[in-house]
C-alpha cells in the first residue's frame, strides 16, 4: 500500500494544505482508494468530514461513493446529514450528471499561490479611519466580533443556528491553533467594529507554508477597497513576521475575490473539484 504522505503529497496543493489543518485537531486515514478526513469536534463541516479522491470519480460510481462515504465519515457525522467528495481536476473529466441529478452541488476552487521572493503590486492604502490589526481569538470579544461578522456573510441557504454552531467550532479550532504559535486571525476595523477578516495559518508546525482561511467583508462595507488592504496587509505580516516562505489561497474561479488576489501577486496553481450534498434542511444554491 502506498503510504499515507506519499499518498498526500500526490494531491494538489490545495486538497494538501487542506489537510494539513485537518492534522491539527482530526483524522486523517490512507485508504487504498481516497483520503479519509474527519473532524469530530465539528461534525457541522463539510469539508473537514470528507472523502479526497485522486482523481475524478465516474458517474456511473454515484451508488459506490455514496456508501464509501456513509462507512468512512456519514455513519460519524449524522448531526450534519451532508456528503463532501472532493478530488484533483488537473484535466478534463466525465460529466457527473447522475451526480447531479441526485442533489450534488459540482463546484471548481482554484488554488493560487504567492511566493516571497516574487514580485508584488503596491496595494493602496487603506482610507482614513479604517486600520489593520490581528484578533486575539483566544479572548471572548474578539472571536464573537469575528463570530458575528462570518455569521453577517453567511451566504443564502444555510440554516442560521446551524452555521453559527459551525462557524464557533472554525473560530475555536483557530484560537487552538494561534495557542500552538501556527498564525493569527487578522481584520480591517473601524474603531472598535470589525468590517473584514481572515486567517492565516502555518500548514505544519515548522512548515513555512501557509494557508489563508476564511476571507470575507461585511456586506454593507464592499467594493471599498478594504479586502484588497485585509489580503496585503496579512501576506506582509506572513512573510515577514512568520517566517513564511510561500502562501496559498483557495478561491473560487467565478467569484470576483479572485481578482483582488491575482492583483497583489497570486498566481494560479492548480484545480479542484468538489461534489457536495448539502441535508435537505440547508439545500440551496449556495455551498459552505
Amino acid at each position: 500500500m502506498v503510504s499515507e504522505l506519499t499518498r498526500v503529497e500526490g494531491l494538489s496543493l490545495g486538497w494538501q494544505t487542506e489537510i494539513g489543518f485537518a492534522r491539527f485537531d482530526g483524522l486523517v486515514s490512507e485508504r487504498a482508494d481516497c483520503v479519509v478526513v474527519r473532524t469530530p469536534r465539528n461534525p457541522l463541516f463539510y469539508w473537514g468530514n470528507c472523502l479526497i479522491l485522486p482523481k475524478p470519480p465516474r458517474d456511473a460510481e454515484l451508488a459506490h461513493w455514496l456508501q464509501r462515504f456513509e462507512d468512512e465519515v456519514g455513519r460519524f457525522t449524522p448531526e450534519s446529514g451532508h456528503v463532501a467528495i472532493g478530488f484533483d481536476a488537473s484535466g478534463p473529466h466525465e460529466p457527473l450528471i447522475q451526480w447531479a441529478a441526485a442533489g450534488f452541488e459540482i463546484y471548481a476552487t482554484e488554488t493560487l499561490v504567492l511566493e516571497a521572493q516574487a514580485p508584488r503590486p503596491q496595494a493602496r492604502p487603506l482610507d482614513a479611519g479604517f486600520h489593520f490589526r490581528a484578533l486575539d481569538l483566544t479572548q471572548g470579544p474578539d472571536l464573537q466580533r469575528a463570530l458575528d461578522l462570518q455569521c453577517a456573510t453567511m451566504e443564502a441557504g444555510f440554516e442560521p443556528a446551524g452555521y453559527r454552531r459551525h462557524r464557533e467550532r472554525q473560530l475555536q479550532r483557530y484560537a487552538a491553533l494561534q495557542r500552538a504559535g501556527r498564525g493569527h486571525w487578522f481584520g480591517i476595523w473601524q474603531g472598535d467594529q470589525l468590517l473584514a477578516d481572515c486567517g492565516l495559518f502555518k500548514v505544519g508546525e515548522a512548515s513555512t507554508l501557509g494557508r489563508f482561511q476564511h476571507v470575507g467583508t461585511h456586506p454593507a462595507w464592499r467594493r471599498r477597497g478594504l479586502c484588497t488592504g485585509l489580503i496585503a496587509a496579512t501576506l506582509r505580516h506572513g512573510f515577514e513576521q512568520m517566517g513564511l516562505q510561500r502562501l496559498v489561497m483557495c478561491a473560487d474561479p467565478e467569484d470576483v475575490a479572485i481578482g483582488i488576489y491575482e492583483s497583489l501577486g497570486f498566481q494560479r496553481e492548480s484545480r479542484t473539484l468538489s461534489a457536495q450534498r448539502r441535508p435537505p434542511r440547508d439545500r440551496a444554491d449556495e455551498r459552505l
